[in-house]
């Protein structure tokens, strides 16, 4: 009997067919997860990770430690603020060194504690009721002060970034919306930003991204997604997650960045404008409390040190005076110094 022209498409190998193409997909993901040549830029060099002598020290003693004690899920916080703060140590490393830095000072500061109590209570330089609280202070306070401040280091540093990107971002945004302008691809962009070392950390943060997409293989979207998770700027993240939004809804990415470059030259004309405010209250005060107070003080001083010259107490009001000249104003002017590098480097 003839067959139909639709018994000639057999179904019955349609399984086996199936089972292939699936198997030639494993093998294909196979050969992807495995090593793979990758394609550098002239003139790279591998780099090492950071931690130097002291990294080299924690990794043979406290790293073991380190390892049996916590799991891998408890460094997802301390994951995410080395990552945020760019330092290329992973989480179980950077513990173990805070744990070794915290020994090695440890021992430096027990070492200044049996010292202080040696030249105060066997020799006699301070009594022991002195002594023994100031080695107790310095054996204690040393260790947890460096341990906290070792711990912290990342979130700083973390802090530092994000302050350094939002000062940059409205200046990289309109490169940016040059770029986008031409209609040139995302990814074009992200990598022609990260070219640009006068954006400071916000090339950096491209130079990330573009990472993602040429060595690590992430497509263009993915890379940007985790971009913005890694991020410490809000202003960024905001700017990274609009751009997969825009993308994946269909939208222009155009229009988008062009929008955003004028919003963040608007904050960036507020924030500037604030801080000249700030600044200029700062040198009111300034000249209120550092030159004006003291000049009065030390015309006030002099004329009770000559009205206690007559009655023999003039040994207090010198005390005073000196105190005013050698102390309170240097300690002033140096706090106005600090105060206004920190509101110029945010400015």
């Amino acid at each position: 009997m003839a067959k139909s022209s639709f018994d000639r498409f057999e179904s019955s190998d349609l399984t086996d067919l199936t089972k292939r193409g699936a198997a030639r997909l494993v093998e294909d993901v196979q050969t992807v997860r495995g090593p793979r040549a990758v394609r550098l830029v002239k003139g790279t060099v591998p780099f090492h990770e950071e931690g130097g002598l002291l990294g080299s020290l924690a990794r043979r003693t406290f790293l073991p430690i380190v390892k049996s004690r916590y799991r891998d899920s408890d460094f997802s916080a301390l994951e995410q603020r080395l990552a945020s703060a760019h330092i290329r140590v992973r989480p179980m490393d950077f513990m173990a060194m805070q744990f070794a830095a915290t020994a090695l000072l440890g021992a430096v500061a027990l070492a200044a504690g049996i010292a202080v109590l040696s030249l105060g209570a066997g020799l006699g330089f301070l009594p022991v009721v002195y002594s023994l609280p100031l080695a107790l202070a310095i054996i204690i306070l040393v260790p947890l002060l460096t341990f906290i401040v070792y711990g912290t280091g990342p979130k700083r540093r973390a802090k530092g970034r994000g302050k350094d990107i939002d000062k940059r971002l409205s200046y990289a945004m309109s490169f940016v919306s040059t770029l986008s302008s031409a209609n040139v691809n995302v990814d074009v962009i992200f990598r022609e930003l990260a070219r640009q070392p006068i954006y400071g950390e916000v090339a950096k943060e491209a130079q990330w991204i573009v990472r993602d997409i040429e060595l690590v293989g992430k497509d263009a979207l993915t890379a940007i997604r985790d971009g913005s998770a890694r991020t410490p700027s809000v202003r960024f993240q905001d700017i990274l997650q609009g751009v997969v939004t825009t993308t994946l809804s269909g939208g222009q990415l155009k229009p988008y960045f062009v929008l955003k470059a004028e919003q963040l030259n608007k904050t960036h004309k507020l924030d500037t404008k604030r801080n000249l405010e700030s600044l200029g209250l700062l040198a009111e005060t300034f000249v209120t409390v550092v030159v004006a107070m003291p000049l009065f003080l030390i015309v006030m001083m002099s004329l009770l040190t000559i009205g206690a010259r007559e009655h023999g107490q003039i040994e207090n009001t010198l005390f005073f005076l000196y105190l005013i000249v050698f102390a309170v104003i240097p300690m002033s002017q140096v706090g106005f110094i600090v105060v206004f590098s920190v509101f110029s480097e945010d400015s």
